[in-house]
């Protein structure tokens, strides 16, 4: 694994180290601040008319990024999370021998130093710190790409996220705004009387979601069970139970393709509130997401690869409206079943003729609409035949109460009034369990106990699911679901024993 020439000279300055009585992989630190408050709070420097204070003493630490090193005295730039530091270290403000016989012999970039000294400001007027304490804290074997280039292989950033991280700072700022918005996200529910909740990440029948789930089997049961498509049946049995308001920030799995704006395993919040419609979720995602800007310090407009999408302009259009509005489909074939597979046919668009009028109506959609909703658009009345767990509508019984938002040409939520007559579950589970012996493997399994739930009676409720992965990418200016993905699923190498330093 470590065969490499380069590794082994950097394994013998190690040793070498050891020899010399310091261990290269030490314990303990004395760090007492960060760069970013370092710098913060040494900028006044640059006012005074000396540009250094001898009297103030810092300890920092962090990895070399740059080593420049001189016969007496070498300038390194050491970089921790919150930023980078210049430092300046001489022969004479070590320890006798220290600086020509372990620091100019074993130190390179790479390695995490400690260093402790004091600010100054160079001729160059960079804020830095002259050091006259240095301890080595962790002696790197394996060294960093060259510094101009980086890591230009995508694969393997994300197969070694961590080498994408040390040497990508600005990757390191994605996932904090991932952080945030999880957090605030958590914050903004907590705020409008939402309890947080868990259910389980193993589900004895996969439901929630048209999709198909992964299985795994239980030893101790002897029974297989499936990695949760979504917690969507388990948080409606709260509600049934009493609880009004309920929120799971969960991850789920779904043993689906991969691509741009797909992982096997994703994070999403869901949410439901008792006594509440689809159109209440409208307003509240609307708010919830003006909050999301107030506490990131977004502007609403933000780029988007080549497109501005303005988050302070909402709309709101139903499905078989935007089907011609949006997507210029003629009025008179979207209510045809026929006619909606001959248009498809003619655009040389490949058609299941199995597909019922709603079916193909989504499809209509995500062929023609889809794409063209940039800012953030409501898509409201589904066909009943692609909502199989949402209220039917009372004005329109053939559609439901139902709402998709899209952002840049993208789901980034799903939200309906809640179908609680169990009769009607019942009937739509039937269907879902007919098209899965038609060949439709996402169709949505048989639950009797979730039919048993409702019939004890679950109150008018709402619920809605938003993909924080997706709107983490809009806000971030991401076009791949991989980079707000810490570890993304990757296909495995042909060599499961690779070298971890060998170019793919």
């Amino acid at each position: 694994m470590f065969e490499n020439k380069y590794i082994q000279q950097r394994i013998e300055k190690a040793n070498f180290l050891r020899e010399k009585g310091v261990n290269p992989y030490s314990n303990e630190s004395s760090r007492n601040t960060t760069i970013s408050k370092y710098l913060n709070v040494n900028s006044d420097l640059f006012q005074t008319e000396e540009k250094r204070d001898e009297n103030r003493e810092y300890t920092v630490a962090g990895r070399i990024k740059f080593f420049r090193l001189m016969g007496k005295a070498s300038f390194l730039k050491i970089e921790d999370e919150s930023g980078i530091l210049q430092i300046y270290v001489a022969r004479d403000n070590l320890p006798e021998g220290f600086y020509n016989e372990i620091f100019k012999k074993s130190v390179e970039v790479g390695d995490i130093l400690e260093v402790s000294g004091y600010p100054f400001i160079t001729n160059k007027g960079e804020l830095s710190l002259h050091v006259h304490g240095l301890k080595i804290l962790t002696k790197s074997i394996s060294p960093l790409p060259e510094k101009y280039h980086g890591i230009q292989d995508k694969e393997l950033r994300y197969r070694q996220r961590y080498l994408d991280l040390i040497m990508n700072s600005e990757v390191r700022k994605t996932f904090h705004v991932r952080s945030k918005v999880i957090s605030l996200t958590r914050r903004f529910f907590e705020s409008k009387g939402f309890l947080e909740v868990e259910t389980p990440m193993m589900h004895p029948i996969p439901g929630g979601a048209n999709a198909k789930p992964f299985v795994t089997h239980h030893n101790a049961l002897g029974v297989d069970r499936y990695l949760r498509i979504a917690p969507e049946l388990y948080l409606k049995r709260l509600i049934v139970g009493g609880f009004e308001a309920v929120f799971e920030i969960n991850r789920n799995f779904r043993n689906e393709g991969m691509d741009a704006t797909h992982n096997p395993e994703f994070t999403s919040i869901e949410f439901y509130w008792a006594y509440k419609t689809y159109k209440d979720l409208i307003e509240l995602t609307k708010e919830y997401i003006e909050y999301l800007f107030d506490n990131l310090d977004l502007p609403t407009v933000l780029p988007y690869g080549d497109l501005k999408i303005d988050f302070s302009k909402f709309s709101e259009v139903p499905l078989i409206e935007s089907l011609t509005t949006i997507g210029g489909v003629p009025a008179d074939i979207t209510e045809d079943k026929e006619k909606i597979i001959a248009y498809l046919k003619e655009r040389n668009l490949e058609v299941n003729e199995n597909m019922n009028l709603g079916q193909l109506q989504g499809e209509l959609f995500d062929e023609f609409v889809e794409e063209k909703l940039i800012n953030p658009t409501f898509i409201t009345e589904y066909p009943v035949e692609i909502s199989p767990l949402a209220r039917r509508s009372d004005e329109k019984p053939h559609l439901t109460d139902r709402f998709e938002l899209f952002i840049a040409g993208k789901e980034i939520a799903n939200a309906f009034s809640e179908l609680n007559d169990p009769l009607d579950q019942l009937e739509r589970f039937e269907g879902q369990m007919e098209a899965k012996d038609s060949g439709d493997d996402e169709a949505h399994e048989m639950d009797k106990d979730f039919v048993n739930a409702l019939s004890y009676g679950m109150a008018p409720t709402a619920g809605q699911g938003i993909g924080i992965d997706r709107l983490v990418m809009m806000l971030t200016n991401e076009h791949s679901i991989r980079d707000v993905l810490l570890f993304p699923a990757m296909k495995p190498l042909k060599d499961e024993n690779f070298d971890i330093n060998e170019e793919e």
